[in-house]
């Protein structure tokens, strides 16, 4: 029997390490060092012992007090010793722990990073040496400050305390309570979660979803507006009820009641009249979905594979097989996968001769330059794969928190369903998964767990009070300590600045913090609309491309963001014409000063790019502020800002001749001056095509 008919996990659970403060309620205010930015020396490389990144993620490392391999070693020993980190998201930080395991004492100062990249000193001390105690949890408390914390920097005096210095872990939180116990044991086993529990019984979603037939693998699009299911057997299959399964869909008819309309056979060419057909995953717009098979062009199926369909004006695409490189699955029956919702990782179940037994998880990335390319399947790691059969992939919107089935961690029956957060970018370092009890993993069928974006309400199939006995839909509430990390939904049209026509387009966004790309997608082809989901904790910018067209980048900041939100924010093309003005969205500068800040280097090295693409195009910039403040001043201010990026394109090789600059101050505005919300469209900076 394929996993596809197994349970598969696509509900939220409390984030629930057993070495975090006892209230599950804390835990989501407590992060640990995802990213290792650098180092002094080190003793190790790689994730070899004592490597510098042993420091990310939990405290691990046991015994306390004796050297461990989980734990790094600095290789000198000397007054400038050192380790940077950076956390998956920022956060109004009250505390920073760091956990020496063994020989503590050589600390000299921890500084925290915020998102601007400036350091604040908030431990410091100037006699290091040995401490009596040999382990020690170094807690230092503060005030809240108007700063978030994206990174924190540990120095150490090693000369000072003689010996190997070991450093487990590195830890923030925006609460001043205990983030870390002594002894990092955990609960244990299937006790260790009774009191999972939900907000609400099951509702069945009735008679527009559920028939007398099985239903089973719902997937709600991240906006939670469709739903998408399998029907086996039924007799409006597209080859009638001896078809073993067709993908249907189902739209929300009323958020406020939670009703959904009557569900409808897709049809072809993602139903097939033989084979059984079924949506693993959905994009963020619902324009692009996994289909679980291998869609040959003379029509048969491979079931040891996936294929990618996309929306368009006459319906679903033929499905296009997925290239995954080096792709090996022994064994013959099981098979799973789920494209993460930014479309940058592929997860799939597979059993290969580098996993530990059985299916393990794996994870592969998009080739560059290529379409439907995947790289070699990457194992997830030791932390969530065991020897038996691991599967049942399930990433949730925020990219990090993972539900998947396993048989090989004991619980309440053959297979559980586990819980696991990623702590890092090099996906094999997750939290020791944690079973989620026996309401979710019950003696009856209860599978394929479905969220949207929003976190807020679980989809799943269960065979209890079943239509005839049958499986079907059903809707549980969940509590918010059960529910991912928070996002914010983006929706919004890509438009011509000049005709307003919608245009067919790319989507890119990235982390204006690191200039890292996060996630791609497309526009709707019969609309130009556009869906993408951002993980809170980050300023992010966005565009679209498209050909002939320069994009206007936006940029949205949800660092402080606690709850989830839809945000709407059209974006505009300009044509790649002489006369043409781009406007610089994504270019900020410090208060009142012509000083660029960091983030506003991934939109000018995309100038530089096209400009070093087309060595004949000249531009002129110009500068324009609000009308606050001395008019002279305004316009000093704003020809200092074009000048200022002038400059910045100066060092990157672009010639000054092919760059004016002209400061407007106050005498241009294209937005009222009477509220900051219009008034801030105004503080800007553009660039017109003089000649190309």
């Amino acid at each position: 029997m394929n996993n596809y008919l197994m349970k598969n996990l696509l509900m939220a659970a409390p984030v629930a390490l057993g070495l975090l403060a006892a209230t599950s309620a804390q835990a989501q205010h407590v992060q640990w060092a995802a990213r290792l930015v650098a180092v002094s020396s080190q003793k190790s490389d790689g994730k070899d012992p004592f490597a510098p990144s042993q420091v990310l993620g939990v405290p691990n490392a046991l015994p306390l007090g004796q050297i461990s391999n989980d734990a790094w070693i600095p290789r000198k020993e000397g007054p400038n010793e050192f380790i940077e980190v950076r956390f998956a998201r920022s956060v109004a930080a009250q505390q920073v722990t760091i956990v020496e395991n063994f020989n503590p004492g050589s600390i000299t100062k921890v500084e925290l990073v915020d998102t601007k990249g400036v350091h604040h000193e908030v431990y410091s001390n100037d006699n290091p040496g040995p401490l009596p105690e040999p382990s020690r949890t170094l807690e230092v408390k503060f005030p809240a400050a108007e700063y978030r914390t994206l990174g924190v920097v540990v120095r150490m005096n090693t000369a000072k305390v003689e010996g190997i210095n070991q450093i487990d872990a590195i830890g923030i939180a925006d609460v001043v309570s205990t983030m870390v116990k002594q002894a990092f044991t955990g609960e244990k086993g299937p006790d260790a979660v009774k009191s999972t529990q939900f907000d609400s019984s099951l509702v069945n979603l009735g008679p527009n979803v559920n028939t007398r037939y099985v239903e089973t693998h719902p997937v709600i699009s991240p906006n939670g507006r469709t739903l998408y299911f399998a029907r086996e057997s039924n007799p409006d299959n597209v080859g009638g009820s001896r078809d073993p399964q067709d993908v249907f869909a189902s739209a929300l008819l009323s958020g406020k009641n939670k009703t959904w309309g009557l569900a409808k056979n897709v049809g072809g060419p993602v139903n097939t009249p033989d084979d059984p057909n079924g949506i693993a995953s959905v994009s963020a717009n619902g324009q692009s979905a996994i289909l679980i098979n291998i869609y040959n062009r003379d029509g048969t199926m491979d079931p040891l594979g996936c294929s990618l369909t996309k929306h368009t004006r006459m319906g679903w695409t033929q499905p296009v097989p997925q290239v995954i490189k080096d792709f090996v699955n022994l064994d013959k029956e099981h098979v799973d996968f789920f494209l993460a919702t930014s479309g940058k990782a592929l997860l799939m179940a597979v059993e290969r001769p580098d996993g530990l037994g059985g299916q393990d998880l794996f994870v592969s990335f998009p080739v560059p330059e290529t379409n439907n390319t995947w790289t070699k399947p990457k194992n997830l790691g030791p932390n969530v794969n065991t020897a038996k059969s691991d599967f049942a992939p399930f990433l949730a919107a925020d990219e990090k928190t993972l539900y998947f089935a396993s048989e090989g961690r004991g619980g309440y029956g053959k297979s559980d369903i586990f819980y696991s957060k990623r702590l890092d970018d090099t996906w094999t370092n997750w939290s020791p998964p944690r079973n989620l009890g026996p309401v979710v993993n019950s003696p009856d069928f209860d599978a394929y767990y479905t969220i949207s974006a929003a976190g807020q309400d679980a989809y799943l199939v269960s065979s209890r009070n079943g239509t005839n006995g049958s499986k079907d839909i059903f809707r549980i509430s969940l509590a918010p300590a059960f529910q991912p990390e928070v996002v914010t939904l983006v929706t919004g049209k890509v438009l011509d600045v000049n005709t307003g026509k919608p245009i067919r387009a790319i989507i890119h966004y990235e982390n204006l913090l690191t200039g890292e790309e996060i996630g791609v997608a497309e526009t709707d082809p019969v609309d130009g609309s556009y869906t993408i989901v951002l993980p809170s904790g980050v300023q992010y910018g966005y565009r679209a491309e498209a050909k002939g067209y320069i994009a206007e980048n936006a940029n949205l900041d949800v660092t402080a963001k606690d709850k989830y939100s839809e945000q709407k924010q059209d974006l505009f093309l300009v044509p790649f014409n002489v006369g043409q003005t781009v406007k610089m969205n994504n270019i900020f500068f410090q208060q009142s000063k012509y000083y660029l800040t960091t983030n506003s280097y991934p939109e000018l090295l995309r100038l530089i790019r096209i400009m070093k693409d087309y060595p004949t195009v000249e531009i002129k910039l110009s500068g324009h502020t609000d009308n606050q403040g001395d008019p002279a001043l305004n316009l000093k201010l704003s020809q200092d800002r074009v000048n200022e990026v002038k400059k910045y394109l100066g060092t990157h090789g672009i010639k000054s001749e092919r760059v004016t600059t002209e400061g407007f101050g106050d005498t241009k505005p294209i937005a009222s001056n009477d509220q900051e919300e219009t008034r801030a469209k105004n503080r800007r900076v553009e660039f017109t095509i003089t000649k190309k």
